[in-house]
């Protein structure tokens, strides 16, 4: 290890920093999110830093730098364009036993600034020691992925609860098992979820018991969104990542189902036209018998769970039994499958509105509102249409949509095997007739069609 990596506490505390372009900004801006006083020394002070001057945020101490200027300094930093200038604030600080950090030189450094996840009061730090700052960036993203937001409310629960949890349980190992258990489980979500006032309820009640309580169950309603990995949330990740087990549905794309966690069960409950592997009442159940076992259940949707995706049916069997639930939006399909096909759904010269619509089949016919669907300047969007896509195409026609009105059929999108079907809708049938397809797919109507052409940029 070539640098020992503290966090130095600089509250109220006078800090010098050379330099008055941008590099020396945005020390400035770390210094002051830390509660630093900061002083300033350079002849000319951009944009940024002079409003913070005329403020009264920062001190500007000076136009050239004097070793008498980092006396009663907690650490200084050289941020100029001058290398002489640098090296002699190095020099000077190094001699008063002041941290210094020269930027873009370590060889000059006592200290180096590392890339920050601020977590408020949990706060992470990535350092390559200046070898490959870039690199230590790209690892602060990757760990932006997986820290949430909200770990900060949840390390300052924990911090409140600290003393009476040292009360309650006299050793070490004991209150290490306790926060291990709090800090993974349902008063951890309630914290994610901005229910605080819960959370805090449920951590007392914790407390309070004579005995340890068992983990209560909870299920996490997840958005996989249309098929792509990289379109999943940070929030659904994480839950993916710590479930117990899994109700997953046809539409979650392998590539997606890999990113749960390896050790839970997995449960199929998907459905396809004519057939359901699970009912939808025993899909509910199931749910509410899993989570009172105590269990995490992951209810994992392709698309958004609450666009033609049941989630609201599921959630209220839910609610009824008292379980505990959380649910996380995903891209429906309507957005993500558009997008990667190049075909925007409004647009100022061609849609000022778009509809979402399901063209599932009962007894061989569509129960839609025509005249809600053909209304000018619009984008029609059909899920699950398929199947019955002539059905669709001919009663638009009949109900007074023109013939050669642009419609398009989206394969699969947003993985590798989209495919993008163009017609209109007199001949859209015929294409896809042709056509080898499978579900799912998206079916669009409308002049933002046309754009697509000029516009496809995936696997283009």
């Amino acid at each position: 290890m070539d640098w020992l990596p503290i966090f130095v506490e600089v509250k109220n505390a006078p800090c010098l920093v050379v330099g008055g372009g941008e590099v020396a900004a945005r020390k400035v801006d770390l210094l002051l999110r830390a509660g630093a006083s900061v002083h300033i020394v350079a002849p000319k002070l951009n944009e940024r830093l002079q409003q913070q001057v005329q403020n009264r945020v920062v001190q500007h101490g000076g136009l050239e730098f004097h070793d008498e200027q980092l006396h009663g300094c907690r650490l200084a930093v050289a941020a100029t364009d001058d290398e002489a200038v640098n090296r002699r604030v190095a020099e000077a600080a190094r001699a008063h036993n002041i941290p210094v950090n020269v930027v873009d030189q370590p060889a000059l450094c006592t200290f180096i600034f590392p890339s920050i996840i601020d977590r408020s009061p949990l706060v992470a730090a990535v350092s390559t020691g200046g070898a490959a700052p870039v690199l230590a960036r790209l690892v602060r993203a990757r760990l932006e992925t997986l820290i949430p937001a909200s770990y900060g409310r949840l390390a300052a629960l924990a911090t409140r609860f600290r003393s009476q949890v040292k009360q309650r349980y006299t050793t070490l190992a004991e209150r290490r098992r306790f926060w291990e258990d709090v800090l993974q489980g349902p008063i951890a979500e309630q914290v994610y979820a901005g229910q605080e006032a819960a959370a805090e309820q449920a951590l007392t009640q914790r407390l309070q018991q004579a005995q340890p309580l068992l983990s209560r169950g909870a299920v996490y309603l997840v958005g996989a969104g249309p098929g792509d990995p990289d379109l999943l949330t940070f929030r659904a990740l994480r839950l993916m990542q710590q479930a117990d087990v899994v109700l997953y549905d046809r539409l979650v794309s392998p590539a997606i189902l890999d990113l749960v966690r390896r050790e839970a069960e997995r449960i199929y409950v998907g459905k396809r036209r004519s057939f359901h592997a699970v009912r939808q009442e025993e899909i509910n159940e199931l749910l509410v018998k899993l989570a009172q076992e105590g269990k995490r259940v992951l209810r994992l949707k392709g698309g958004d769970p609450f666009v033609f995706g049941r989630g609201g049916e599921e959630i209220a069997s839910l609610a009824e039994e008292g379980v505990s639930f959380q649910i996380v939006p995903g891209v429906t399909a309507a957005n993500g499958c558009a997008a990667y096909a190049g075909i925007p759904l409004t647009h100022r010269d061609y849609a000022q509105s778009v509809l979402f619509v399901t063209g599932h089949l009962k007894d061989g016919s569509m129960d839609l509102n025509w005249p809600a669907l053909v209304q000018p300047a619009q984008t029609v969007v059909v899920y699950m249409g398929l199947t019955g896509l002539d059905i669709l195409c001919r009663e638009l026609i009949a109900h007074g949509v023109r013939a050669d009105m642009p419609a398009a059929l989206v394969e699969q999108g947003t993985t590798s095997k989209q495919r993008v079907l163009i017609g209109d809708l007199s001949s859209l049938p015929d294409v896809v007739a042709h056509q080898d397809v499978h579900a799912p797919t998206l079916v669009i109507v409308g002049e933002v069609v046309t754009l697509h052409d000029q516009l496809k940029w995936f696997g283009a």
